[in-house]
């Protein structure tokens, strides 16, 4: 092998890697909080494989969980951090130059 520069997989992120959590940093990245209900329908998956991955995310402080009500009822909300965004945007990008190749 030869080239002094790093392979861009080692700027992927294991916390954002399995495809829920990525998915769940795509969406916010372009909501920036949302409903779990409608987090839950828009990456397509149970809540509680959602709930799992919004814990690892959470304790990574990718994201916040915040609770409270919408009249009686108890609401659940997700919000992407500035580490978050940030930790997403370094993803993405990595995953992009290891689709382009090397240049």
């Amino acid at each position: 092998m030869s080239g002094s520069a790093a392979h861009p997989r080692l700027e992927l992120d294991a916390v954002i890697h399995p495809p829920i959590r990525l998915s769940v940093l795509a969406v916010l990245s372009r909501n920036r909080r949302l409903e779990f209900g409608k987090m839950r329908d828009e990456v397509a998956v149970s809540a509680a494989a959602l709930s799992k991955h919004m814990k690892s995310l959470e304790l990574a402080g990718y994201i916040q969980v915040q609770k409270g009500y919408v009249g009686r009822r108890p609401r659940t909300w997700l919000a992407i951090t500035e580490p978050g965004l940030n930790a997403f945007e370094r993803h993405t990008a990595a995953l992009l130059a290891i689709s382009r190749g090397p240049s």
